[in-house]
């Protein structure tokens, strides 16, 4: 039997359409769900990231707000544009585009998001909320990544899954969210010793280490399910995919699997958040 494809684009389109309909709801009622992105600098991946954000706001009928910084921003200035963004009613959710410049205090500029506003997941606050099972906004990606899983209704209870990398919007909340549907879960990184062993024994599978193919397709048991969280300008992700068909039960092909849900679930959240603004 041939691996299942998680195809992200195809899942993105399906919750667009009902994104659609929903904001067109609240539309008519006087609110336009609204997002604000705030870009620090001139990093052109950062800009390519948000102009695609903002880009599937439009195509959805949600308003954005573009907020661009100086490269020589501080991070009281910083602080002061979140504030009146927290502030402002009119704004449902808030992005602080990753990285910033090195001078700010990025953890710092994080937190100050209202926790009703963090639609990205980036707070300490919100990680805590979810990793206690309280309602919060999960950082986007992972939580996309479930959303996946759960479309193509593939148990994860009792699994032995694995999660490589530790980053705090992406590694440790994928933890949580797995260990959150009763996964059995482990957290590597590029400095696991046996981390051939322990990935070869994995039932579930979280690239999430940002090397190109640090995963090879040789560690992967067979009859897993594999998700692959990262993209590099070789168009490849975090796994050897070489082969994968005939090995996984699942797999997220690279492009087209996890990123279409990291934006598709922001905006998701934006949507969430407006509506909870209006009740």
């Amino acid at each position: 039997m041939s691996a299942i494809i998680l195809d992200g684009k195809v899942l993105a389109k399906i919750s667009e359409d009902s994104i659609k309909e929903r904001v067109s709801k609240l539309s008519e009622k006087g609110i336009k769900p609204t997002l604000a992105t705030i870009l620090v600098g001139n990093d052109p991946a950062s800009e390519t990231y948000v102009k695609m954000k903002r880009n599937t706001c439009s195509k959805v009928g949600m308003e954005s707000i573009a907020i661009e910084l100086s490269e020589n921003t501080t991070t009281d200035e910083l602080l002061d544009k979140i504030k009146l963004l927290n502030n402002d009613k009119n704004v449902h959710g808030i992005l602080l585009q990753h990285p910033v410049p090195s001078q700010i205090d990025e953890r710092k500029c994080f937190d100050a998001i209202h926790i009703d506003k963090d639609v990205d997941g980036v707070t300490c606050l919100g990680f805590g909320n979810m990793s206690m099972g309280i309602d919060a906004y999960g950082s986007c990606t992972p939580a996309g990544i479930i959303r996946l899983i759960e479309h193509y209704e593939l148990e994860v209870e009792g699994l032995n899954a694995v999660v490589i990398g530790r980053s705090p919007i992406l590694g440790k909340p994928m933890a949580m969210m797995l260990l959150n549907l009763n996964a059995t879960v482990t957290i590597c990184h590029s400095r696991t010793k046996n981390i051939e062993k322990i990935i070869s024994e994995a039932d579930l599978i979280v690239g999430a280490v940002g090397i190109p193919k640090f995963i090879k397709t040789e560690w992967i048991k067979k009859g897993s399910i594999v998700i692959d969280a990262g993209y590099h300008p070789e168009k490849c992700g975090d796994i050897d995919l070489d082969g994968i068909e005939d090995i996984a039960k699942a797999y997220t092909p690279v492009p087209g699997g996890v990123g279409p849900m990291t934006i598709n679930t922001l905006i998701l959240h934006t949507l969430i958040s407006a509506e909870k603004a209006f009740n």
